[in-house]
Formats: structure tokens, C-alpha cells, sequence
């Protein structure tokens, strides 16, 4: 078991009560930060990348206490220049986001999506979110550029990308 702080907060700790094969690690320079979260995976890493990627459509109905809507408005489900979004829940509320996909790497696992839209806007200039998985481990990195000093790092959107993690992993467990 390995944690890495570089700053404790409470939400970190509740993380790693909750995810206790977890390893964050954060780097925070002045308004732009970057988020890394490894969570282990019975399932193996593959199967989580290959959800996201091919069967992004089901999330909604796996994980309903998380993601209420998916949508693709542009191109196919998950390909570089498709724009998609999401509908979720944070906090106990209901909020939007919409994504371009900017890069897929098949052989590395991963998928990026750069927010061109939604509520996180209001609190970051920019927000990225990468997806990479591999053999028993899925990793997450937010990239962020908060609109001011006072602006808290995307800790609650760590924790809920985790969860979503989590609830796919379990259901391909069940497979």
C-alpha cells in the first residue's frame, strides 16, 4: 500500500480510507495544478480502458448515482474531435459537463477529454481529464487551471472519477 502527499487534506484521507491501494500524487504550481489518482483493479486496467472506449454508452445505467446522461453530439462514441457529455451528480447535485476528445492511444490505454463546456468552467480556465490503464492498475490525471487562488484543487472530481471506477470495475466483476 503506497500514499503520496504533498499536501493532506481531509478529502485525501477519505480517499485512501475508501480506496486503500490508492496513490495520489499532486502538483500544484500557483493557478494550474495537476491531479494523479492509481487505483488497483481486480478486473485489470484493459477492461476499464476498453469500457470507456467502446461501451461509454452503458456508465449511465451502471453507475446511476454518479452519471445520469450520456451523450454524443458530435462524431462516434469515443474518437478523437467526438464531443460528448455528461450528466452527473456531485455533492448532491446535478451538473454538466462537455468534453472533446483529443487524443486516444490504443497501445498505452488511454483516452483524454478536454472540458469545452459545463459547470466545472466556472470555477477552472481549463480542466483535462486522461484516462490510462494497464495491467492491474487505472490512473486518472486532471489538469487544471483554477480561475483564482481561492479556487480548491478537484479533489470532489477525483473522488467521483474513482467511484465511477469502482462501480465499473464491479460490474465487470460480475461477468
Amino acid at each position: 500500500q503506497i500514499k503520496i502527499y504533498i499536501k493532506v487534506t481531509s478529502y485525501k484521507l477519505f480517499l485512501t480510507t475508501f480506496f486503500p491501494k490508492l496513490i495520489v500524487i499532486e502538483e500544484n504550481m500557483g493557478l494550474k495544478g495537476k491531479l494523479i489518482a492509481s487505483v488497483e483493479v481486480k478486473c485489470g486496467g484493459h477492461p476499464i480502458h476498453d469500457f470507456f472506449h467502446i461501451h461509454t454508452h452503458h456508465i449511465p445505467n451502471i453507475s446511476p448515482s454518479i452519471i445520469n446522461h450520456f451523450e454524443i453530439h458530435e462524431g462516434e462514441t469515443v474518437k478523437v474531435g467526438s464531443i460528448v457529455s455528461w450528466n452527473y451528480n456531485e455533492a448532491g447535485q446535478k451538473k454538466f459537463i462537455k468534453q472533446v476528445i483529443e487524443a486516444i492511444d490504443p497501445d498505452m490505454k488511454s483516452i483524454t477529454w478536454k472540458v469545452i463546456e459545463g459547470d466545472v468552467l466556472e470555477l477552472y480556465n481549463s480542466f483535462t481529464v486522461i484516462l490510462s490503464c494497464e495491467h492491474e492498475w487505472t490512473t486518472w490525471t486532471i489538469e487544471y487551471e483554477k480561475k483564482t487562488e481561492d479556487i480548491s484543487e478537484p479533489l470532489i472530481q477525483l473522488g467521483l472519477l474513482l467511484d465511477l471506477t469502482k462501480d465499473i470495475e464491479s460490474h465487470l466483476l460480475k461477468k
